[in-house]
């Protein structure tokens, strides 16, 4: 299990060291694409901009979580015109806001338009499907 768990922890740094690395169509969806870890009051402000809004419900070791963030990742840099904020809530330590999102376990993936939610989803790795509720959140106004 600790190997598993160093082996995701490695995959997540590469793509996080690829995604932060890359050229200037990378810096330019960097600059569409926000991510930051939760906190109520960076969450409620984005709702009362009216902003679109990914909360992640992750851990460092779940393999089913690397996934996602690779999916995610790409979407970031296939869609820089999309103004996406993720908000991570980290499953290890933020059980209040684990509670709160009534995510039932980690990689449970919450979609908000302003303080209406849209999609709601756990252990989604189809990018397909991921893209699909992105794209169908980013066209809502």
């Amino acid at each position: 299990m600790l190997k598993n768990r160093r082996v995701v922890s490695l995959l997540f740094a590469v793509l996080t060291f690829t995604v932060a690395s890359g050229g200037a169509e990378a810096q330019t969806a960097r600059a569409a694409h926000t991510k930051e870890a939760f906190t109520l009051e960076r969450f409620q402000e984005l709702q009362a901009q009216g902003a679109l809004i990914l909360v992640d419900v992750f851990a460092d070791w779940c393999p089913t979580c690397a996934i996602q963030q690779t999916v995610l990742a790409e979407y970031r840099e296939k869609h820089p015109q999309v103004p996406l904020h993720t908000l991570t809530v980290d499953f290890d330590t933020q059980k209040e806001f684990v509670t709160h999102f009534r995510a039932p376990r980690q990689s449970t993936l919450i979609l908000y338009r302003g303080s209406e939610q849209l999609w709601y989803s756990v252990a989604e790795t189809r990018p397909e499907i991921i893209v699909e509720a992105l794209n169908e959140g980013a066209a809502r106004r």
